[in-house]
């Protein structure tokens, strides 16, 4: 087989090989890679746990891995056996955070017999099932590292994984969701493009830059260049899945009524913002709270902050209207309450750090009665500039602060889902996952949310759907 990544060229005795008839299953093999006494082979007895009959820690983890794995064999369809190759291992960690466990391909080939894009990396699994036969027999197809220390003191202290089956895992990590999540990454769902440089391997682009679409340059990854590429992987809100089988299912999949800040005018500044929520306060509404929007100025230079009551000339400019405040100094609600006891009907707090997405407000209030968002730094910068030529009492700025039912959440106005792109760009999240918006939440975001199901297909996910846009059906 010629053309592959991390291997010397495999012998073209290869290429004559006929190509097996394909059954509607797929057989996954779990290799043990770990040493005597760890991982798989610790045989620290424990008791069977929701679902899983293990009597040693070594056997309940495998079980778990055969679990996930037989989700994903009666999912797919492959006449080639998939090897994964796990072991447990110490994986970065911190008190309070963890990396639960990294999945990948071990191999990636192009221009093999029956590629179906000449010119573009398939990893090892995907091309085995297209050509009929084992690329590299001597290979497993994906390899599979999960974190033997979590919950121990000083990774993720109290918080284990979950063995068991059912997906009870109250406070714990269901290791299953996990393991779910990272086969997935070695079956496919993930560009081998560099997202930081734009460097494609090899000079050649993966099968997933096809449909990798930046809605803002109106390109796909396959067809920018390295700088542009880097660019739209920092693009948060405008780069999306393009894939039919994808698209197909948004509406399946996602629930209508995404959070926007929507400002109408002037048509300078007009358009969609991405927002971060409040966990005080009403939840936003449709149509939500529009009216003109103002900003509060108390603090040089040209400040906001709405940390103590506002001043009579402050609170006679938001009376009404959607106040517009700085980060920074004091809680999220203490904000939000000055501007409400100064009759505002809505408040945009202005992000103090350069990034995207917006993050979310903490805090606590409960007399707190009006709706309240975060914008970007750089978003709310352009609102400001245009504020900046307001009247005392007037700014002409019209905007809306709450839920668009013709959206869905996680995805742009044509339903095409977004893809993870903050700005700082994150490595071995960004452009690879999900975009955190996505409701409900998806398996392939870059966290694991404890609301996750077993699901790997529509009405519940996505995630087979882009599979099957790569090449997986």
């Amino acid at each position: 087989m010629k053309n592959r990544e991390r291997a010397s060229v495999i012998c073209s005795a290869l290429l004559v090989l006929t190509p097996l008839s394909l059954r509607a299953a797929a057989t996954i093999t779990i290799v043990n890679a770990d040493a005597a006494g760890v991982g798989f082979n610790d045989a620290t007895a424990v008791a069977p746990v929701g679902g899983n009959p293990g009597i040693t820690l070594g056997q309940q983890r495998l079980n778990a891995f055969q679990a996930a794995a037989a989700k994903w064999g009666a999912t797919l369809s492959s006449a080639v056996n998939i090897r994964i190759s796990a072991r447990w291992t110490a994986l970065t960690c911190t008190a309070t955070g963890a990396v639960l466990g990294s999945a990948g391909p071990t191999e990636v080939f192009r221009d093999f017999p029956g590629a179906p894009v000449a010119g573009h990396w398939y990893p090892k699994a995907l091309t085995n099932k297209i050509f009929g036969a084992d690329a590299d027999p001597a290979t497993p197809d994906i390899n599979a590292n999960f974190n033997i220390n979590l919950g121990q003191p000083g990774c993720l202290t109290g918080i284990f994984f979950y063995l068991g089956l059912d997906n009870n895992h109250g406070n714990n990590i269901d290791l299953v969701t996990v393991l779910t999540h990272e086969f997935a990454h070695g079956l496919g769902f993930a560009t081998f493009t560099n997202g930081s440089t734009g460097a494609q391997l090899g000079g050649f682009p993966s099968i997933w830059d096809d449909f990798l679409l930046d809605t803002g340059a109106g390109l796909t990854w396959t067809n920018m260049t390295n700088a542009q590429r880097a660019t739209s992987a920092l693009n948060e809100g405008k780069l999306v899945w393009n894939g039919p089988n994808v698209a197909t299912n948004v509406p399946i999949v996602l629930q209508k009524g995404a959070p926007e800040l929507r400002v109408t005018s002037p048509s300078s500044v007009s358009g969609s913002y991405l927002v971060g929520l409040a966990s005080f306060g009403p939840p936003l509404s449709s149509p939500g709270v529009t009216a003109e929007v103002m900003p509060v100025v108390d603090t040089a230079p040209n400040l906001g902050l709405a940390c103590t009551a506002l001043s009579a000339a402050n609170a006679a400019a938001v009376n009404g209207k959607i106040a517009v405040v700085d980060r920074g100094t004091c809680s999220f609600n203490v904000k939000v309450k000055n501007a409400q006891d100064a009759g505002a009907l809505a408040v945009i707090v202005v992000n103090n750090a350069a990034g995207t997405p917006p993050p979310g407000m903490g805090g606590t209030d409960p007399t707190v009665t009006i709706p309240s968002v975060m914008v970007a730094q750089s978003d709310g910068n352009i609102l400001k500039t245009a504020l900046a030529t307001r009247s005392r009492t007037h700014s002409g700025m019209l905007a809306t602060v709450g839920i668009n039912l013709a959206l869905y959440m996680g995805a742009d106005s044509a339903a095409r889902a977004w893809m993870f792109a903050p700005n700082p760009f994150q490595g071995g999240s960004s452009v690879s996952h999900w975009d955190i918006s996505a409701f409900p939440n998806q398996l392939m975001e870059p966290a694991i949310n404890g609301d996750l199901t077993h699901e790997v297909t529509p009405p519940a996910d996505l995630t087979f759907m882009l599979l099957k846009d790569i090449g997986w059906n």
